[in-house]
């Protein structure tokens, strides 16, 4: 059976058990899910109220499915869904998400750390910190 794969990006806040649900199967025996969550602290920043992001949204997609298309390339991926926000993400919000399923939990951990890592290396998707008295645009990776 081929495996499920779909990215997003989207202003709207992520769906931790959505995402889940919608990358469990039968005939998985492991399901991982990575968030990466808005902190208030960066780089000795302290008060880090939001993250806004920015992103070109053809080619972040295209980019995602590059990456996604890779780990299933690489592991006996079963589902794998990846989703990244944009605009305004306040302070605990997760920014990020992938979540997938394989048959076994090294598979899935492997996965998901492998997307996450590549997606914030290639993906150009822009940050910018706001905390009181000012913002700053910062580097992924």
């Amino acid at each position: 059976m081929e495996p499920t794969i779909r990215v997003a990006l989207r202003a709207e806040p992520l769906d931790p058990a959505a995402l889940i649900a919608e990358v469990s199967r039968r005939d998985s025996g492991a399901t991982a899910l990575f968030l990466g969550t808005a902190r208030d602290h960066s780089d000795g920043k302290v008060g880090v109220t939001h993250l806004e992001y920015e992103a070109y949204a053809e080619h972040v997609e295209a980019k995602l499915l590059e990456i996604a298309g890779e780990a299933v390339t690489r592991w006996p991926v079963q589902a794998l869904v990846v989703e990244h926000r944009t605009g305004n993400v306040v302070v605990g919000e997760a920014s990020v998400a992938v979540a997938v399923a394989t048959a076994h939990r090294g598979d899935a951990f492997e996965v998901a750390r492998y997307v996450i890592d590549e997606l914030k290396m290639r993906a150009p998707i822009w940050k910018r910190e706001h905390w009181p008295g000012g913002a700053e645009w910062v580097e992924g990776g």
